[in-house]
């Protein structure tokens, strides 16, 4: 009787989630403010951990296309190259071709620090913008595996998103400092004169930077802390209850 009571009183507690997923959680606050997601069903399958590493990613794909979003105003010509409409068609295909893994035009083969290389190449003759930031959230998205969202079945390399943290950070650098023939910079980016100052690219490098580094340490703790966890089981006889 009181194992079946039990099972009860999980049905319950599954049953009350799925409910929970029909509706969405509480919106933050202000724009910003901390940012929830919706309740779904795949979350079920998520651990604390897992729902970190989520919002994580999330939030480095937002910076991405708001660096993307940056990057077309401050280059129009870029965009234009690409014969697209204007700029908000840019952004939305760039955004797509992120979301779907789909490389650009004329890059096919290529991959994460590949495109990257070749998207800060000045002989490059194609759209420039969309490269870099595809290239940028491939390499991203690759050193987690290929994925977005994570599972309890999924392990990460702490090594490759710690690796991922200083390629943006050398992506960063080549963006402010390399030139095309001509001695112009490929990509105007960060803008410090006596009529204007822009800073806005490096905060959204720092950002992407920081959570990267975030993730990669929390990965190291985390396999550490299950040796810890068991080590503290075995020395303080932590019996599992049977009533």
């Amino acid at each position: 009787m009181p194992m079946k009571s039990g099972l009860h009183v999980l049905f319950a507690l599954l049953f009350t989630c799925c409910l929970a997923g029909c509706a969405p959680m509480a919106a933050s606050p202000s724009e910003s403010g901390p940012k929830t997601e919706t309740m779904s069903w795949d979350q079920v399958a998520q651990t604390d951990f897992n729902r970190t590493v989520t919002i994580a990613m999330r939030d480095n794909l937002e910076s991405l296309t708001s660096l993307l979003e940056k990057l077309y105003k401050r280059n129009p010509t870029q965009w234009q190259r690409a014969g697209l409409a204007d700029l908000d068609t840019a952004i939305r295909q760039g955004r797509e071709a992120i979301e779907q893994g789909r490389t650009p035009p004329n890059l096919e083969g290529l991959r994460d620090v590949q495109i990257l290389s070749v998207a800060l190449d000045p002989s490059y003759a194609g759209d420039r913008v969309a490269a870099f930031v595809f290239g940028l959230a491939d390499m991203i998205i690759q050193a987690h595996n290929g994925k977005t969202r994570f599972y309890a079945a999924d392990v990460l390399d702490a090594q490759r998103v710690y690796n991922a943290a200083r390629n943006v950070e050398a992506a960063a650098w080549l963006l402010s400092t390399r030139r095309d023939t001509q001695g112009q910079p490929l990509l105007l980016a960060n803008e410090i004169s006596e009529d204007a100052v822009n800073l806005s690219f490096e905060r959204e490098f720092g950002e992407l930077v920081g959570r990267l580094d975030l993730i990669a340490n929390l990965l190291d703790e985390n396999l550490r802390r299950v040796g810890v966890n068991y080590m503290q089981g075995l020395l303080f006889f932590n019996f599992l209850p049977v009533r």
